[in-house]
């Protein structure tokens, strides 16, 4: 059964004792790691890498550590020292390494091996070790201790951040990195200072929930792009380097530079950011690029929220931060990326809590908390049980709350487009009507929302019959929303959207005892 999800009370101080503690993110003392191990001709260099790895097993800060080695279809004699470094590792006695080897019979670039070994991980973090002696494993120790410190999403290893001392880098290489990081920064918007660094440690859900497409060197830019689209919170901690010449064997060439700068260029454009899921991430994630037409979706419901609110399928958080700050706010979602994304706008931001909630379920709703508000956008057309759904945020509000409802209207416009984001139906006015009725509401208002939007909608779901909107059309939906706001009670079309302001009478006007508490409703 899921259920809301309050933090442990913390130790106020950190491991260090010296960092003030959030009661809402307990800090962990220890994890589990993933290290994936791409490998291409590197009979001479393999197993010492490997060896290295081992120094991992002695740390308190990792209870488990699976090491995932796929030799990428090496022509040498990578093939034979791999697998006699696997039977001594096979006969050594059990420790917290964990080893796993796997092959490709033709070389198929970086990029499909660690998407070979990324789909065997296991653990809680996940980062990628180069076969080449280039990097050290002991560095990878303070990336994990910042997981457990920060609530870190991703941890890169920087070759170009102070410390106290470093290996003086080869500078034509040095001269490169910073070129492509500099693009790479313009594009994502972060000020990352060595995007290039194989040391990319990020959490396994999260990077499994990102479609990684780019071949070979590709995937550097690509991981950093992608996750900052996501909002991942990412750190940089300084490395230890210790770079190859061409003559040791190095493999990157002045041509992998010139696919880096055209990977920044395509990802950057991109916003294929969330793998294909069952709660149709990428098509949500989309629709969210248009922070506009966001806020005037909460500027149109504002002076309806009241200071103890509940938003039932927040996303993202993009409403929610047009919203708050308020007494209290409780964002809610199912999609559990969306709730890791809704913890990390949370910090620094004591009257926001996160979890998870069903609508249908009313065992899912936060029993500590009564609301004045609870904001629905978006939701309620996806539900089996929308009457259930209804009747459970009722009892979720305190006596003469509101609920703020957002649904789909015109049953005539039900195409592709609904079918694709999983909607169940679209309402007519009088159908809402008596919906909110049964569910023991009364409304206090109707408001019609969006009408230029029918037209893009009976277009693209119904004539072209398309699955998704465009990504040039939600940037010109971005563009163009301050127009559309003008005319949006001006042209004689019906409205996209209904939003219905609804209140929950007070006991006497429900014609209920005083004393009557209804228990919450489940008919999921």
């Amino acid at each position: 059964m899921s259920v809301f999800f309050p933090r442990e009370a913390l130790n106020p101080l950190d491991l260090n004792g010296s960092r003030e503690g959030d009661a809402r993110f307990p800090m962990k003392a220890s994890t589990t790691l993933s290290i994936l191990v791409p490998v291409y001709n590197e009979e001479h260099l393999v197993c010492t890498s490997l060896e290295r790895l081992k120094i991992l097993g002695q740390s308190p800060l990792l209870d488990h550590i699976e090491v995932i080695v796929v030799d990428d279809g090496s022509s040498d004699q990578t093939g034979t020292a791999l697998s006699e470094f696997q039977q001594s590792v096979v006969a050594a006695p059990p420790h917290k390494l964990e080893w796993l080897f796997l092959r490709h019979e033709t070389n198929q670039g970086k990029a499909a091996a660690i998407h070979t070994a990324l789909s065997q991980a296991n653990a809680e973090l996940t980062v990628i070790h180069d076969a080449d002696l280039e990097y050290h494993p002991s560095d990878l120790l303070k990336m994990v201790k910042v997981f457990l410190e920060e609530q870190a999403d991703a941890v890169f290893g920087s070759r170009f951040l102070a410390s106290e001392y470093r290996r003086v880098l080869f500078f034509r290489h040095e001269l490169g990195n910073r070129f492509l990081t500099l693009l790479c920064n313009l594009v994502s918007d972060l000020n990352l200072t060595d995007m290039e660094t194989c040391y990319k440690m990020v959490r396994t859900d999260l990077m499994k929930s990102v479609p990684l497409v780019g071949q070979g060197f590709e995937i550097e830019p690509e991981i950093s792009i992608k996750l900052a689209k996501r909002g991942a919170r990412i750190f940089e901690v300084p490395i230890r380097y210790a770079g190859r010449t061409y003559q040791e064997g190095k493999k990157i060439k002045w041509k992998d530079g010139i696919r880096a700068i055209g990977a920044i260029l395509r990802f950057g454009f991109s916003d294929h950011i969330y793998a294909e899921d069952v709660y149709g991430s990428q098509i949500l994630g989309r629709l969210n690029r248009a922070p506009r037409f966001t806020k005037w979706m909460a500027d149109v419901i504002r002076p309806y929220v009241g200071e103890k609110v509940l938003e039932i399928g927040a996303g993202t958080g993009n409403l929610t931060l047009q919203l708050v700050p308020r007494k209290v706010y409780w964002a809610s979602d199912i999609n559990p990326l969306y709730l890791t994304y809704l913890e990390n706008i949370s910090r620094n931001r004591p009257y926001l809590h996160v979890g998870y909630t069903d609508g249908q379920s009313g065992e899912t709703y936060p029993k500590e908390q009564e609301f004045d508000t609870v904001i629905c956008l978006n939701v309620v057309e996806h539900l089996a049980n929308d009457l259930g759904a209804l009747r459970n945020i009722r009892e979720a509000l305190e006596q003469d709350g509101r609920a703020i409802i957002l649904v789909p209207c015109g049953p005539w416009l039900m195409g592709t487009l609904d079918d694709a984001l999983g909607h169940q139906r679209r309402y007519t006015q009088d159908q809402l009507r008596v919906l909110a009725s049964r569910a023991g509401f009364h409304v206090d208002t109707m408001l019609e929302f969006n009408r230029v939007g029918v037209v893009a909608w009976w277009i693209n779901g119904k004539l072209l019959r398309r699955r998704a909107f465009g990504f040039l059309q939600i940037k010109l939906l971005n563009v163009l929303t301050p127009v559309f706001r003008v005319l949006d009670k001006l042209l004689p079309l019906p409205p996209l959207s209904l939003i219905a302001v609804l209140s929950k009478p007070g006991l006497e006007a429900a014609g209920m005892p005083i004393h009557s508490s209804p228990a919450k409703i489940d008919l999921a």
